[in-house]
């Protein structure tokens, strides 16, 4: 699954002091789709055996998002390695298609726990991802 959307709704809570959408929560939008996504795919994420795992996380502020709204999160897989998975994101409102609120980055790596290191996608994982 190389493209991947959800739906968010805004809550007046994700707000700061400037009335707009608090920077950190377009890193949880981001992390909501990436966890959907996960789900969808059937991966744990729970620290078990082997998952996959956050390895980077990058945002670049476009414009000011304000509540209320829903954000559309998409994102896209750009790089299959060894390992990792790298997505680009972007972020923008249901009700302006096509508008940029933010866009970002992701390195998801397939992790091993017991070993405590990254190790190879499995195959049938990374026919899903691929």
């Amino acid at each position: 699954m190389k493209d991947y959307a959800v739906e968010i709704a805004l809550r007046w809570g994700d707000m700061d002091a400037m009335a707009h959408l608090n920077n950190v929560m377009y890193f949880r939008l981001m992390e909501e789709a990436r966890i959907r996504w996960f789900a969808e795919l059937g991966f744990s994420t729970l620290p078990a055996g082997a998952a996959p795992i956050l390895a980077h996380a990058s945002c670049d502020f476009v414009k000011a998002m304000t509540y209320p709204g829903t954000a559309r999160v998409r994102q896209i897989v750009t790089r299959v390695g060894r390992s990792s998975v790298e997505m680009s994101l972007s972020i923008e409102r249901t009700d302006e298609p096509g508008v940029p609120y933010a866009t970002g980055r992701t390195v998801v790596v397939w992790y091993d726990y017991a070993a405590g290191c990254s190790a190879p996608w499995p195959p049938a994982v990374r026919a899903r991802i691929e």
